[in-house]
């Protein structure tokens, strides 16, 4: 009976182990389930939030489509909605003309991203306007003059549009608990408020919106605030998608819901090409693609009636927008 007994008691063993292939099968089951209904379900509120506005539209002349894909992302000083304590604290001033101090192309594809900056006192054909500053035409125009202007001057069709304003950009910084920067120099400018030493250095939100408004004490001007613009932008992104905010969903939803607040895109604009946009500027902190600026031939350029301005390289310009355009490595300015 001993030895019958124990035959029987080693024969089940394998009916047990049979079991944990199945268990193990159905955790994963349910797990993928519980994890595509939480993705589902944030697609989805995020979707409820985000804000579009017209800023593409077809017009005579407009340039036909090439390689990839081309974003523009601006941030705006809209100031009207401001309070006064909200104007004192971030050093910025009244009044309610809209206005941009940034202006980039986000150019991906088959040879990018590649993130390039159009300096905002940019001296370009406006239409209707005449030459102007490529800020001005968002001023007397909104994002579709803007656009506009942007498609005419690099004969790149644009696909999307995507606006920040300051007070939102100052709350995805305070949301992400501050964000990274490091300086080579001391950065201090009394007009936007910067005070920052040399070093590595966790920027609060309104430390940020300084370090990226500052060009007074700048020896390059607008061309040395367009490589910081850049700078921060690739560390809030990198820091927002990061996993100790992707693994913390409290942080992950608070720090999604300050970029849903402050930003709208274009009618086309979704959830899935913003959280794409995000990812191939993350793309850029990998070591993919690169970063410049326009090339420039003259940045100090005084015109009557308009001020200080920024030249474009009529032939380094032309060369890099081609170059964006067919979708190939840029080799028509440095890229960092």
């Amino acid at each position: 009976m001993y030895g019958e007994s124990s035959t029987l008691h080693r024969a089940g063993r394998p009916r047990h182990r049979r079991r944990w292939p199945r268990i193990t099968v159905l955790t994963l089951v349910v797990l993928f389930l519980v994890v595509a209904a939480a993705v589902s379900a944030t697609y989805l509120w995020a979707g409820t939030r985000l804000k579009q506005t017209d800023a593409l539209a077809d017009y005579p002349g407009r340039p036909s489509r090439g390689e990839g894909t081309n974003w523009l992302i601006i941030g705006s000083d809209t100031r009207a909605d401001l309070t006064p304590e909200q104007r004192r604290k971030l050093h910025v001033g009244g009044g309610g003309q809209r206005n941009t101090d940034t202006v980039m192309l986000l150019h991906y594809g088959e040879a990018g991203p590649y993130l390039v900056s159009l300096p905002r006192d940019s001296y370009v054909p406006v239409p209707g306007h005449g030459k102007a500053k490529i800020n001005s035409a968002y001023a007397q125009g909104g994002p579709e003059l803007l656009t506009r202007t942007v498609e005419q001057a690099t004969g790149l069709r644009l696909d999307h549009y995507a606006e920040i304003d300051f007070l939102g950009f100052t709350h995805v910084v305070d949301a992400l608990e501050g964000v990274r920067i490091c300086l080579k120099a001391p950065l201090h400018d009394k007009k936007s408020g910067a005070d920052l030493d040399a070093g590595c250095q966790i920027l609060d939100g309104k430390q940020a919106l300084a370090f990226v408004r500052a060009r007074y004490s700048d020896p390059q001007g607008d061309l040395g605030r367009v490589k910081r613009q850049r700078q921060l932008l690739s560390a809030l992104v990198r820091e927002g998608t990061g996993a100790s905010v992707v693994a913390d969903p409290p942080r992950f939803y608070a720090f999604t819901g300050s970029v849903l607040d402050a930003i709208t895109v274009d009618r086309m604009g979704s959830v899935g090409s913003l959280t794409r946009m995000g990812w191939e500027i993350r793309g850029l902190t990998d070591g993919k693609g690169g970063t410049t600026t326009v090339p420039v031939a003259n940045p100090g350029l005084s015109v009557p009636g308009v001020g200080s301005v920024v030249a474009w390289d009529p032939s380094g310009s032309r060369a890099l927008f081609d170059q964006l355009r067919r979708d190939v490595p840029i080799t028509a300015t440095t890229v960092t």
